[in-house]
């Protein structure tokens, strides 16, 4: 480390664990340093010597040497791909690359076999169809070596990861694979998960045949890859939940395994769960959420479904449901980011019908969540027994009823769910009554085991719609792990502890398989190796599961006693099983720790490989390991519910009871006796097959994109034990392979060395021997200069093409690269592609000699072909040039024309713009001359019209005076007329009198109806009738007052008219006096002068003429009273109308009391003119419509002749 040396040195406070910093200055004691960002000093002790270190062997406190960074070009070429290929391998080194590779946009990164996927929280176009199609076409190609070598190769991706897992489960072991995804929440395992399912069932299906190909054509049956990967948002729906770290946070843990037939055709899956999170149904904290599956109901359904499962908005005070429900409204409600509730809801209705369920089912299964909805509604009231003791009674009945129907079980067996609990002890049943406290977490568990249930029967649901047909058609799987990652809270429980303990089980299952697994082969093989230390947690695995002072055994021997068996006497236990000594704090192994206040609190520690995490006993522990359900509950499933929730019930009767030998009752296992066999069958299966890492990680708390806590990455660096499996992965052996694979793969690339010195087959030879003596013969030929000519200096075909090719490296390394095993040969990287790139080499030379063949023959074909077109198109040709040429003699004559004809053209045109230039001048010429004289003829044609016109406008207004007072005496008369006509009133008075008798044949109806036999029915109905004819007597009375309030604004209309008539008469009597004065003052006066003083009183003589028709005002008295005459005859038309209605009335009281006895034959008879009666007066109306008619057309008239008066 000299003065200008980068390093990285390690700083305890602040969120950068390593600081960027360059050497100043070094000493025997002590190193210099200066930050690279501000250029502060400071200073690092020097450590004991360390062969490891740099050169000297001189190493420093916390101080690492830095890469040199990579150029453009180096990043072009993808050599920060993989970590293994940096110079310096520790943990800045790793945690720089990744950062700056994020910074970039690649958030993957190989770790050797271990695939880094960084959350860049934002929607990246990296899961493209494009994409896809060109990882699969590369992994076929690598899968049947084919391609070149020398290429570059895509970048590190989940679809890589994927690709290998398919490849290696397609080749010849067939061996089934496993996909490991994990993780801290919120770091992207569940998208991760979809990608690679996504990746797995498409090659699966492009494979496949018609049948299984699929199509979305409307009628035809999903896919099975559509329906592998229609499954995710059913599973999502029900068992993921917002959490403060991650909007969509799996609360229960999954292995999908894909079965896969010898072609490689995907048969179907299998999903597996592991631990549902039930207590979050009943309690989430502040800013989180209950599972999506409440919300998308609540805030999705339509108005028909809010009626049907008793979402009543009216009941919620203004609130919204989600916020109003107990079991959702706890943590607010919050939206999430990525995608709405409504929009979930339409993508699980959409996959329940991917899967096959009915309508009615799905309306089963909603029902069900609104029952538990409503379940949690459920409030209790205290009330005291018979024996004076506090007992829980239903708030609200209607809540209950609610709950229970939409549940499809019985209610009275729901409410002693409720408020009672059932012991039987010696096979007596005893009943305690539950306090309201207690009632509660009735409540909550019963809502916990009906939605467990539903859980585990929606998977099994999941499971029949996806799963293969039969065991047999499947050849090998590929299974892929998405499980809970490692979880420390402020308070942490039984949930935390199991999470915790899978993430456990499955580090010590990585460690086995990148550290000892790679280090007992090595020793098996008598391979030589320098054993490394790695974290082997076996010990906290047996702290936790290991009988019988495990602390989840304990806990089960805990659950055994009953009533007797507490949170607090377990702490206890636990404090003395592994702190025995006095004033003890940290347990023999240094796996379990509590301090004395801890101990006080029942809080105890366990140091797990992520850190230690502190577990507080008295919250629940032992209520949620039991998990039991109770015998009231046990009842209410049993009986007098749907078959739904009978069939749910048995689902979950099935996961929690231990098999017996027959006639034996079913033992019900503890949640963790459960979750541990689970665990355990999942660890052997992944043992059993080629495992395969993503660890995601999770570059910020905030969940924010291009943003990087580097503090945060290194913790989870660490934690997933990535820093050890790079060094492995650089420092071992990676490639192996059988000593027959080794020399059948490998045997090819020395062509030239004939048989006798190494034979080309394995017969009767010992494969160890015979690989040993390819080694020694591959890296002498391989020191030799490449030569391709032989004894005789000729170079065959085959040589020739492999001189026209890119040559490979040398097959030079050192020895020690390559072990031959006892069973297997293990090669480094470095030799492995090198071996690799001389075997492409040889088989691209070799299948170019054979296309080379191919593409002769192609070319001798295509020459006869071609051949045969060129005698064909030479006669063509022949016969276009004699053809040209005649062309050419025709084109020489007719250029000849052309010129002529063009000069002709030319002059032709000269001579017309000579021609058109003096017609134009002459024309100017002729139009000046002639506009004069017009202009002249003009202004006198202006004075002779002006003279007469004067004299014509004198005599016109003076014919016109006389033509309005003739006109004036014409509409007299004719208003006269009208008048007349109108005071005809006789038509209405016989209306009146038909009407009176109209009504006094009613009132002998009605009589005679009230008279009759039949009874009071037969009267009603009668009596019904006759008011409605009454009713449109009423309506014809409607009519006469309309009639009467049109006469009305008729008279206001003529008393406006005369109004406006008197004002133009006097306007016009003032101007003649006016005109007479002035004319009479006016002395004589010259031509010119008259004319323009007999010009002035035209316009008021115009105006005078607008006036219209004349009306005196003894016609508009006469108008008047007929009016008078009018409103009086309506008046006493609605009198008559009031007592026709009190007799009415008398009458129905008469029918009432049965004191009619008139003839209803005769009252029958008297109706029959009432039809007469109404045609009479709408006769009348249209007689009185015709009159008026006629007027306004008269007056109409009278106005148009003095508008053409006016005009002319």
């Amino acid at each position: 480390m000299e003065a200008g040396t980068k390093v990285w040195a390690f700083e305890e406070s602040g969120d950068d664990p390593w600081i960027l910093s360059e050497v100043v200055n070094r000493t025997d004691s002590e190193i210099q340093l200066k930050k690279v960002d501000d250029g502060s000093v400071f200073s690092r002790p020097r450590l004991a010597a360390n062969a490891s270190g740099d050169g000297d062997g001189m190493k420093y406190e916390g101080v690492e040497l830095a890469n040199p960074p990579l150029s453009e070009a180096e990043k072009a070429e993808g050599m920060d791909n993989d970590m293994i290929s940096l110079p310096h391998l520790h943990e800045p080194a790793i945690l720089h690359a990744v950062s700056e590779r994020y910074s970039e946009g690649k958030i993957y990164t190989w770790t050797g076999p271990v695939l880094i996927a960084v959350n860049p929280f934002q929607r990246l176009p990296l899961y493209t169809r494009e994409i896809l199609e060109s990882y699969r076409q590369e992994g076929l190609l690598r899968s049947q070596n084919l391609g070149d070598s020398n290429a570059k190769r895509l970048g590190p991706h989940v679809y890589s990861i994927a690709d290998r897992s398919y490849r290696q489960m397609m080749s010849e072991q067939r061996k089934s694979q496993s996909i490991l995804i994990s993780g801290e929440s919120g770091a992207g395992k569940t998208e991760t998960t979809k990608i690679v399912m996504l990746y797995l069932t498409t090659l699966g299906s492009n494979t496949s045949g018609p049948e299984d190909g699929g199509g979305n054509a409307e009628g035809e049956k999903l896919s099975i890859m559509e329906r592998v990967l229609q499954s995710n948002p059913i599973l999502e729906a029900f068992g993921n939940a917002k959490t403060l770290r991650n909007d969509n946070s799996s609360r229960f843990g999954k292995f999908i395994e894909l079965g896969f037939n010898r072609a490689g055709i995907l048969q179907g899956a299998k999903v597996q769960t592991y631990l549902l999170e039930k207590v979050r149904l009943g309690f989430h904290a502040s800013g989180e959420r209950n599972y999506h599956i409440f919300y998308q109901l609540l805030r999705g359904a339509s108005e028909e479904q809010h009626q049907k499962y008793c979402f009543h908005d009216g009941i919620t005070g203004g609130l919204e449901l989600a916020n109003f429900f107990h079991y959702t409204g706890q943590g607010g409600a919050p939206q999430l980011r990525e995608f709405t509730d409504e929009s979930g809801l339409k993508l699980t209705l959409k996959s329940m019908r991917s899967m096959g369920w009915s309508e009615d089912k799905i309306d089963q299964v909603l029902s069900i969540v609104a029952g538990i909805l409503h379940l949690g509604q459920v409030s209790f009231d205290s009330k005291m027994s018979d024996g004076g003791q506090e007992i829980a009674s239903i708030s609200d009945e209607k809540t209950v009823a609610d709950a229970a129907k939409l549940l499809g079980v019985d209610l009275q067996k729901l409410i002693t769910a409720l408020t009672v609990r059932i012991m039987i002890t010696r096979g007596d049943e005893i009943r305690i009554e539950l306090t309201p406290d207690k009632a509660q977490d009735a409540r909550d568990a019963l809502a916990k085991t009906v939605y467990g249930a539903m859980f585990l029967w929606v998977v099994q649901e999941v499971n029949n719609c996806i799963k293969w047909e039969n065991d047999s058609d499947i050849r090998s799987s590929a299974g892929v792990l998405d499980i809970f990652g490692f979880e420390s809270f402020a308070i942490n429980s039984f949930e935390q502890l199991c999470i915790n303990f899978t993430n456990e089980a499955l580090q010590q299952q990585f460690n086995k398989f990148i550290f000892k697994l790679e280090q007992e082969e090595y020793e098996r093989e008598s391979i030589n190796w320098a054993f490394i230390s790695f974290p082997d947690n076996q010990d906290c695995l047996d702290t936790i599961q290991a009988r019988p002072k495990g602390i989840l055994a304990m806990l089960d021997d805990e659950c055994k006693l009953g009533q007797r068996g507490s949170d607090k006497n377990w702490a206890k236990r636990l404090n003395e099983t592994y702190l025995p000594e006095k004033n003890q704090t940290v347990s023999e192994n240094t796996r379990y720790s509590a301090s004395k206040m801890q101990q006080a609190k029942g809080i105890f520690c366990v140091r797990h490989f992520a850190g230690q995490v502190a577990y507080t006993a008295e919250t629940g522990f032992l209520e949620k390991n039991r998990d039991e359900i109770p015998l009231t509950a046990k009842s209410l499933f049993e009986e007098d519910s749907s078959d739904l929730i009978k069939e749910i019930y048995d689902v979950q009767l099935g996961a929690s009871e231990e098999k017996t030998d027959a006639g034996k009752p079913a033992k019900a296992k503890t949640v963790s006796q459960q979750f541990k066999a689970q665990l355990s069958s999942l660890i052997e299966m992944i043992e059993t097959t080629d495992p395969h890492y993503i660890r995601c990680l999770k570059p910020n708390d905030a969940a924010k994109p291009k943003l990087m806590t580097r503090k945060r990455l290194t913790e989870q660096l660490r934690y997933g034990g990535v820093l050890e499996a790079v060094r492995v992965a650089r420092m071992g052996y990676p490639v192996r392979l059988d000593h027959a694979g080794f020399f059948k793969r490998y045997r090819m690339l020395l062509p030239s060395v004939s048989d006798d010195v190494l034979p080309w087959s394995m017969e009767d030879e010992d494969p160890q021997k015979l690989c040993v003596k390819f080694l020694d013969v591959l890296l002498e030929e391989g020191s030799k200069p490449v030569s391709y000519e032989n004894a005789d200096g000729s170079i065959t075909r085959a040589n020739q093409i492999r001189m026209t090719q890119r040559q490979p490296e040398p097959m030079v390394f050192p020895k020690a690269d390559v072990q031959l095993g006892v069973s297997k040969v293990f090669m480094r990287k470095g030799p492995h592609d090198k071996l690799e790139a001389h075997r492409v080499f040889h088989q691209n030379a070799s299948s170019t000699l054979i296309q080379s063949w191919i593409r002769g023959m192609q070319q001798r074909r295509r020459y006869l072909i071609m051949e045969d077109a060129a005698l064909t198109i030479e006669r063509w040709y022949r016969g276009c040039m004699g053809r040209a040429r005649w062309w050419r003699l025709r084109e020489a004559q007719a250029s000849l024309l052309l010129t002529n004809t063009f000069r002709m053209l030319i002059n032709r045109r000269k001579y017309d713009r000579s021609r058109q230039g003096t017609i134009l001048l002459q024309a100017q010429y002729r139009g000046r001359t002639v506009r004069k004289t017009n202009a002249a003829v003009k202004v006198q044609a202006y004075r002779r019209m002006y003279l007469r016109s004067t004299a014509y406008r004198k005599l016109k207004s003076a014919a016109i005076a006389i033509q309005c007072c003739a006109r004036r005496g014409a509409a007299k008369a004719v208003f006269n007329e009208i008048k007349r006509e109108q005071k005809d009133m006789g038509k209405l008075k016989e209306h009146n009198e038909k009407l009176k008798q109209e009504m006094a044949s009613l009132k002998a109806m009605l009589q005679a109806q009230a008279a009759h036999s039949a009874g009071k029915l037969e009267s009603e109905s009668a009596i019904k009738e006759k008011q409605e004819e009454i009713n449109r007597l009423e309506s014809r009375i409607a009519q006469l007052e309309s009639e009467l309030a049109k006469q009305k604004e008729l008279v206001q209309k003529l008393e406006s008219d005369l109004d406006a008539q008197k004002g133009a008469n006097q306007k016009l009597v003032q101007d003649l006096q006016q005109q007479r004065e002035i004319q009479a003052r006016s002395p004589p006066t010259p031509s010119k002068d008259r004319k323009r003083s007999n010009a002035i009183p035209a316009e008021p003589v115009a105006n005078a003429v607008v006036v219209g028709h004349t009306i005196t005002p003894e016609a508009l008295a006469q108008h008047r009273a007929e009016v008078a005459r009018l409103e009086e005859q309506l008046e006493e038309e609605r009198r008559m109308r009031r007592d026709m209605s009190i007799e009415i009335n008398n009458i129905r009281a008469a029918a009432k009391e049965g004191k009619l006895d008139l003839d209803f034959g005769a009252a029958t008879a008297s109706t029959k003119s009432i039809p007469d009666n109404i045609s009479e007066i709408s006769g009348s109306e249209i007689d009185r419509n015709e009159a008026q008619s006629e007027v306004e057309t008269e007056i109409r008239y009278v106005n148009m002749f003095q508008a053409h008066v006016t005009q002319s």
